[in-house]
């Protein structure tokens, strides 16, 4: 288990932050036009214009599926899809292995309940730190926010679909949009 919590952690410090509030929208809203959708098997989520999908050799390894948004050579978002991520029976229980991989020093805002399309149960995290400067993100010390949403889809396997982005770099609409995208299968 230990294992598996550092590989998480690992996986979801190498993502960089997201910025706005967002609602706890319903879920399987129409996605806008000219918005690319990141689909797997366990979650589809779409996403603004100004992202580019990550092939597998490019994100993470414990990415099913990512999109980027990079300015000035920089990331300033990024949207991941995990899957499988961590043994849980209950939305609540894969919160808690998704705050576990929030970076340290991060101001966790908590944990709601928040209406996805395909699942009874999920969760939504809210947290922001100070980005480290590493791994193609924003500079040393920049603000940045992030959301994750996480339950369990219809096989039982935990899922976490996250949103980071540096402050300002992502509406709150927009926000909202991806979240309203968020569909479970």
């Amino acid at each position: 288990m230990k294992t598996r919590r550092a590989c998480l952690a690992a996986a979801l410090l190498t993502a960089v932050a997201l910025t706005g509030c967002g609602s706890s929208g319903s879920g399987g809203a129409s996605v806008p036009d000219g918005w690319g959708t990141l689909k797997t098997k366990g979650v589809d989520v779409s996403y603004p214009k100004g992202y580019e999908e990550q092939s597998a050799a490019e994100r993470g390894k414990h990415n099913a599926a990512a999109a980027v948004r990079a300015q000035d050579g920089k990331k300033v978002s990024v949207i991941t899809v995990q899957l499988g991520f961590t043994e849980a029976n209950s939305a609540e229980q894969a919160a808690i292995a998704a705050e576990a991989g929030i970076q340290l020093g991060a101001d966790v805002k908590g944990q709601k309940d928040v209406e996805l399309a395909g699942t009874d149960e999920a969760k939504r995290i809210d947290f922001s730190f100070k980005a480290t400067g590493e791994d193609g993100g924003p500079a040393k010390g920049t603000p940045v926010e992030g959301v994750i949403l996480t339950g369990l889809d219809s096989s039982e396997q935990t899922f976490a679909v996250r949103v980071d982005a540096q402050q300002g770099s992502l509406p709150d609409g927009d926000l909202d949009r991806i979240i309203d995208s968020v569909e479970v299968h």
